[in-house]
């Protein structure tokens, strides 16, 4: 277990790469130029801003979520795009945060289920119209929460997973246990590939391996794929075939072949780009400030930026679709 510190530099190091800083940001609640104001919310015990329309009545509404950054900077930002187009969003952190676990292990997505009946509850938000969107380990997040939710109506993830994944601890040594957890049990996890042998000069290819490795397994652990069948909406997918960090795009053609085989009643569309990686689902309006590239976590700068401004334009008019939005 000696990459776990490696891994968990890196999945952060993801995170700046595409175009936020991991750590997290506090603020009070104040009014935004731009037509919402924005609200900290800690009750019931969670830890979001809450992005409030200053138009009158209510609002479809989305639940965003970061990745393995943990902390809030990232989802905040993500959140305000969202907004910024009409908007109520929950921008929710689940862990890394204070009061929440301090790692990417058994979080109890008991969690999620107060996030959504509170949001549900808010005069702004009309509760028949309410969506969800992740990004990577936050992918995994919304599909899974989408399979568990009736009141969800729209899910999309990017960059995500089909399987739920053993956890991400704080150090070498602890024991593996799943990201998730219900009913104070750990969710069933495909465990990392154990032959992975980490070669410190090409980390993120070892990191990726970890994944790709294990996911053949992914058969031998019935219980950790996702039943995304159960969502109750349409599903949007968003990948880069060059993800460097894990196998976004194959997890999504899981996803998409689960659906089909199931006979799933709502639309299904997968947007993978050739020539983009992990980054790809990131706004292309979030400036990129970490001083790394996009293509550092797979595909080429004009694939990422391309793939950027694509798939922001085409996941909006989905939401906008599912919740009958016009513009």
């Amino acid at each position: 277990m000696k990459f776990l510190p490696v891994l968990i530099s890196a999945l952060v190091f993801c995170t700046t790469v595409i175009g936020l800083p991991a750590a997290a940001t506090e603020g009070s609640a104040s009014v935004q130029p731009d037509s919402f104001a924005i609200e900290e919310v800690s009750e019931n015990g969670l830890v979001a801003a809450f992005m409030m329309p200053m138009s009158a009545g209510s609002h479809p509404a989305i639940i965003v979520l970061g990745g393995s950054e943990g902390g809030t900077a990232f989802v905040r930002s993500l959140g305000r795009q969202f907004a910024q187009e009409g908007y109520a969003v929950l921008a929710l952190s689940y862990f890394g945060a204070t009061g929440l676990p301090a790692t990417a292990e058994e979080v109890p997505l008991e969690y999620f289920d107060n996030a959504i009946e509170w949001l549900a509850r808010q005069p702004q938000v009309d509760p028949e119209r309410i969506g969800i969107f992740g990004v990577s380990k936050g992918g995994e997040a919304a599909l899974l929460i989408g399979s568990r939710s009736r009141q969800l109506h729209a899910v999309a993830a990017g960059v995500p997973s089909s399987v739920v994944w053993q956890g991400i601890p704080a150090s070498a040594g602890a024991p593996p246990t799943s990201t998730w957890s219900l009913g104070g049990a750990p969710v069933p996890y495909v465990p990392y590939d154990p032959t992975v042998r980490f070669d410190f000069t090409r980390y993120m290819e070892s990191i990726y391996a970890l994944y790709s490795g294990a996911l053949p397994t992914a058969d031998e652990h019935p219980g950790a794929m996702i039943p995304v069948e159960q969502i109750n909406g349409p599903v949007l997918l968003i990948s880069g075939r060059s993800d460097a960090m894990w196998p976004s795009a194959a997890m999504s053609d899981m996803v998409v072949a689960r659906l089909r085989s199931k006979g799933f009643s709502h639309s299904v569309e997968h947007l993978a780009y050739e020539d983009a990686g992990h980054a790809v689902s990131s706004p292309p309006a979030l400036p990129n400030t970490s001083g790394y590239p996009d293509e550092a976590v797979g595909g080429t700068a004009e694939g990422n930026a391309a793939g950027r401004v694509d798939m922001w334009s085409r996941l909006i008019a989905f939401f906008d679709t599912a919740f009958g939005v016009t513009r």
